[in-house]
Formats: structure tokens, sequence, C-alpha cells
């Protein structure tokens, strides 16, 4: 048991211990919610936390200060809307999905590293490749299944699945910004779930793309057959 003036520093070094933890906390919990947005609706993130450091709810880590530049949100506006919609239409919604392929991964790796950039570069690589690796698993997830949920003929799904994924974007950095620990054991049980989720969308993607390509062929030798037919004809 410590005495002295040792025993009187013991509770100050314990705290300052306890205050870095909790900082590491949740620049892991921004750099991972952010990414796993990003695979979500990328728009919603930058203008979720572009606003909210913008009015001062929360402070974000220096390379991520951009985000409340009034350029990048008015862009970020212009684009949430403009996917608030085609998100709506079937078949526009999984060619935009298809198109952001190329956007949401890698913004959300960059997201990511921007988030724990002041830590050290071997940090800011290590939070890009996981935050990239999230970013895709949240988009293939959201890809593979709005393809499932079009087969459906009727729209109503599709546009509450929509809405429902906006406002889990909003919640899910509300939390992560205000509740990391709660948010990183959210996230943890999330992605054993995609674990398990992802194959399975991807039989029901297969499933799909061999039906069209059936329903393509048969049309295709439909065609053929009549062309014969006529030809046969005096």
């Amino acid at each position: 048991m410590l005495t002295g003036p040792r025993a009187e520093r013991y509770p100050e070094r314990r705290a300052r211990g306890g205050k870095k933890t909790m900082e590491a906390i949740q620049i892991i919990a921004l750099g991972m919610g952010a990414a796993w947005a990003s695979g979500i609706n990328l728009y919603a993130t930058i203008l979720t936390l572009g606003l909210l450091n913008l009015t001062g709810h929360v402070s974000l880590p220096p390379e991520l200060q951009i985000l409340s530049d009034p350029l990048v949100l008015a862009a970020a506006a212009l684009m949430y809307c403009v996917e608030f919609f085609a998100d709506k239409v079937p078949g526009v919604d999984n060619t935009w999905d298809l198109l952001h392929s190329f956007v949401r991964i890698p913004a959300g790796a960059l997201l990511a590293a921007g988030a724990v950039a002041e830590v050290g570069p071997a940090a800011e690589l290590a939070a890009a490749l996981v935050g990239g690796s999230l970013a895709a698993a949240t988009h293939a997830t959201k890809a593979g299944g709005r393809l499932v949920i079009n087969t459906s003929p009727e729209p109503f799904t599709n546009w509450a699945v929509s809405i429902a994924e906006d406002v889990t974007v909003v919640a899910g950095l509300w939390a992560a910004l205000n509740h990391p620990w709660v948010f990183l054991v959210l996230l943890a049980l999330l992605v054993l779930l995609l674990v398990w989720l992802l194959p399975k969308l991807w039989r029901g993607v297969r499933r799909i793309g061999r039906g069209v390509a059936v329903l393509f062929r048969g049309r295709r030798t439909g065609a053929g057959g009549t062309d014969v037919a006529g030809g046969g004809r005096p």
C-alpha cells in the first residue's frame, strides 16, 4: 500500500488514465460511427456531423473540422436531397447504390482516418483500413437488401426502409458521440449480425440474377422462334 506523496499522486494518475481511456473510446466510436454510417448514407453522415460541430453540440477533431465548412455542408445537403428521392424509386435506388460503391467506401475510410489523425500515422492507417471495411460491409448490406426488397411489386416497403435508414444514421451518430461505450457494444453485435446476414443476402442476389438471366433467355428464344416461323412462310 502506497503512503506519503506517492499515495497522494496515485488518484491523480488514475484520474488522468481514466480520462485518456475515455477520450480514446470517444475517438474510436466517432471514427467507426462515421464509417458505419457512410456505408448507409454518406451525405446524411456529413450533414449530421458538420451541423453538430457548427452549432457547438460537439467538437470534431481538427481533421474533420472541414465538415462544418459552408461549401461542404451545401454540397452534402444538395446530394442528400438527390439521394432522398432516388432512394425511393425501385431500380433507381439499385443503380444509385452501385455507383456509390466507389464513393461511400473510400469516404468512410477517410472519415475514420480523420477521426484519429491526431493519434499518429499508424493509427490513421489502421482506422482507414477498418473504417473502409466497415463502410463496405454496411454498404453491401444496404445494396443487397434493397435488391431483394425491390422484388416486391409495392413501393411502400422500399420507402419505409429508406426512411428508416436515414433515421438510423442520425440516431447511430448521436449514440456514438454521446454514449460511445453503448455504441461500440451495439456495433460489435451488428458486425456479428452482418457476418451471418451477408452470405444469405448474396445467395438471394444470385437467385435474382439467375431469374433475370432466365427471363431474358426466354424472351430471346421466343423472339428467335417467331423469326424462324415467319421466315418459313411464302
